[in-house]
């Protein structure tokens, strides 16, 4: 197959390039419009509590309206609000041109202390709070209080839910800008340097900016709207990288291929035809490894990974077909101009330092087995250390943003942080509630240890089955000493304290973070062994072995722990950090195993090859680290840089996942691609290839090469 398709791109390039062109175009034109969002209770499934609230106070209290905005007022020296200071915060207030999404404003609050002063805005019924058209009005809300409070001695600053997702959408946009230039410019610097080729270092920009991107786009968008998948802002920052990342890697598989063969004198279309018959297969078993990997998030009971799983895995599939028809189809072009101005391509570089390193690793596999495995293995006991934090609220965006500020001004001035988002609990009965069951169970919410206040208590005016007792948390509701006051404190007591007959159920952002870390907990002992097994098959049918796809993933898995273990050292020990953000894990799991296993596959891939031409095990582990090293090098240097650019982006969230997937895709390029597979192949053997033992002989079709002057003439 990879041989037709060599000899496709080979003598028809203007047809799939014109295809690809077609497509492009089409899929812009008409595929659906779909919003993202960022609640995240709408990635969560029906049977979890805080759903269960949640539904419960849709159906019973429609007119329910939750608070979209706190204003928090403060003087400007510092001195405590006095009674004329109060009555110019309620004029500010009264006089405000509230913005469309917000239906009015609550009594003013003072703080015990006084130092600060408090209005939550009511949000209107029919607003999510996640379309931008609704929390970008927080900027009008924020222009309209600078302006009253101009010339005053007062300071007004917002924070809550819409003012929290109007700065985690300005971060994210900050973020998606940073990254795409840093990628840009990152990918054009090391091809430059690599390759010596202006055009060589454009085709990625240019192919990812102008036909991958936008049909990668688009087909998320039409799988979005089919199958009804939740989509996510997050994943327009890490779709970035993934597409030119990857896209560069699988360039890179083929490029120095190709480059390989014109060095040896082959007239560029046979060169094309044969470097993507060699290259093909190691790059179409590599982007399966990696799509499957992001689908077996569709196991997932968490909406945010459903999503997040297949969109990458369309970005990947769409970079998989391009790597194999359009690179190779613009390269047949292209032809030697595709070096320039470079004129030494066609000389190989003297005082190998790979051909050293495999000569190296030949001549004593043992020891770099065990160096290789060892250091991992180190770095992995770090990994029993990660405490997951899902204190998103401060990871998502900047500590310097408003809301941010507000809410420490509005902790340090004597209020509980619970306060900008009160906390409903649910009271359920299976017959009538009577208003004085209700108060009496608010009451005795009073003595929970975790709750700093209860606000009002009422039973539906048309269900009377249902109540709602609204509460105040000590913390902050998205801070994770709150989330272990729910899940440990509250829910039990809240449950013990129903009346008979009753069911209580605890609702609000906390409680659903409560529920999101038990679902995690399930996805881990069902995506990860499932993504495992379906790779070691992939692996199995690439080598026809069921020997080596077992220490392959062994080298995976060290590469998960080790990448985990370092960011722990790294955020937890060095920087102090209490915490990581709990969607760590799963990015390093995305990531690193599905792309060591990329390089994995390349080298491998190679061993084989030399392993068919008569080479013994080690000469071939050699041979294979000098031809392969290269590209693994190269390929890994330019995805770990892409990641790393993440950390310019300014919070926490991206700055750990930035670390964490560079390091990690550093360690699977560096240690296991280059030095712990092909040492442990060269130590198993004639036997890492049982039961097929595909080292032994090439298949008939990789000695029939194509023509050079069939190919020259079309």
């Amino acid at each position: 197959m990879f041989a037709a398709l060599g000899r496709l791109a080979a003598r028809r390039p203007w047809w799939i390039i014109a295809t690809w062109v077609v497509v492009t175009i089409l899929l812009v034109m008409f595929a659906p419009k779909v919003d993202s969002t960022t609640d995240q209770a709408d990635f969560l499934p029906d049977k979890y509590e805080s759903i269960k609230a949640t539904n419960l106070v849709t159906d019973a209290f429609p007119q329910q309206q939750d608070a979209g905005a706190t204003i928090v007022f403060e003087r400007t020296d510092g001195e405590p609000l006095g009674d004329d200071d109060v009555a110019a915060a309620q004029k500010v207030v009264d006089d405000l041109d509230l913005p469309p999404v917000f239906t009015g404003a609550e009594d003013i609050q003072v703080s015990p202390t006084e130092q600060v002063a408090i209005v939550n805005l009511t949000l209107d019924p029919d607003a999510t709070g996640q379309d931008p058209d609704e929390y970008n009005q927080v900027e009008d809300l924020r222009d309209g209080l600078a302006a009253a409070t101009k010339g005053t001695d007062l300071r007004a600053q917002t924070t809550g839910n819409l003012p929290q997702t109007y700065d985690q959408a300005q971060s994210g946009s900050s973020a998606e800008a940073i990254v795409a230039i840093a990628t840009v410019v990152l990918i054009l610097v090391l091809l430059g340097v690599i390759f010596r080729s202006v055009l060589i270092a454009l085709m990625p920009i240019l192919a990812v900016g102008f036909i991958l991107s936008p049909v990668s786009s688009a087909l998320i968008n039409i799988a979005a709207k089919l199958f009804d998948l939740q989509k996510d802002d997050s994943t327009t920052v890490i779709l970035i990288v993934v597409l030119f990342g990857i896209g560069t890697d699988y360039i890179l598989f083929f490029l120095f291929r190709y480059r390989e063969r014109m060095r040896e004198g082959e007239e560029h279309r046979a060169a094309v035809a044969h470097a993507l018959e060699r290259a093909g297969e190691a790059i179409a078993s590599a982007g399966a490894a990696v799509f499957v990997a992001f689908m077996t998030l569709v196991l997932s009971s968490l909406g945010i990974f459903r999503s997040i799983g297949p969109s990458l895995a369309i970005a990947v599939a769409v970079t998989l077909v391009a790597a194999l028809t359009l690179f190779p189809a613009l390269v047949s072009v292209l032809g030697r101009a595709l070096f320039w101005p470079s004129k030494k391509w066609k000389q190989a570089p003297t005082g190998d330092r790979f051909a050293r390193i495999g000569g190296s690793l030949g001549r004593h596999p043992v020891r770099y087995a065990v160096a290789a495995g060892g250091a991992l293995t180190v770095l992995t006991v770090f990994a029993l250390g990660f405490n997951p934090t899902f204190d998103l609220g401060s990871s998502s965006s900047s500590s310097t943003v408003e809301s941010a500020k507000a809410t420490r001004t509005l902790e340090d001035g004597g209020f509980s942080a619970g306060a900008t988002q009160p906390t409903p609990v649910v009271l359920h009965s299976s017959g009538d509630l009577t208003q004085e069951q209700v108060d009496q169970f608010a009451a005795d919410l009073k003595g929970v240890d975790g709750i700093a206040q209860v606000i009002g208590a009422q039973v539906s005016p048309s269900d009377s089955s249902t109540a709602i007792v609204m509460t105040v948390l000590d913390d902050d509701p998205t801070s994770d000493t709150a989330l272990v006051a729910v899940r440990d404190t509250v829910r039990p007591a809240v449950h013990d304290l129903a009346p008979d007959g009753t069911t209580a159920y605890v609702g609000g952002i906390t409680s659903v973070f409560v529920d999101f870390q038990s679902a995690m907990n399930r996805d881990y002992s069902v995506v990860f062994p499932v993504a495992a097994l379906i790779i070691m098959l992939i692996l199995a049918l690439l080598l026809r072995s069921l020997v080596a796809p077992w220490y392959l993933m062994l080298s995976v898995g060290l590469g998960f722990g080790a990448t985990l273990g370092a960011s722990v050292i790294v955020f937890q020990h060095i920087a102090g950090h209490e915490g990581m953000v709990f969607l760590l894990p799963i990015y390093i799991y995305l990531f690193v195993v599905a792309l060591g296993t990329d390089y994995n596959i390349l080298m491998i891939a190679r061993l084989r090859e030399e392993a068919r031409e008569g080479k013994s095990p080690r000469e071939a582990a050699a041979q294979a680290v000098r031809h392969a090293g290269p590209t693994v090098a190269a390929a890994g240097l330019i995805l770990a840089g892409t990641f790393a650019s993440l950390m310019l982006a300014g919070n926490s969230l991206l700055t750990q996942m930035g670390f964490a997937i560079s390091f990690g895709i550093f360690i699977a390029a560096f240690v296991m691609a280059m030095f712990f597979t092909p040492s442990i192949t060269a130590l198993l053997g004639h036997a890492a290839w049982w039961p097929g033992h595909e080292d032994e002989k090439a298949p008939k079709e990789l000695s029939e090469q194509p023509s050079d002057e069939h190919l020259s003439h079309r």
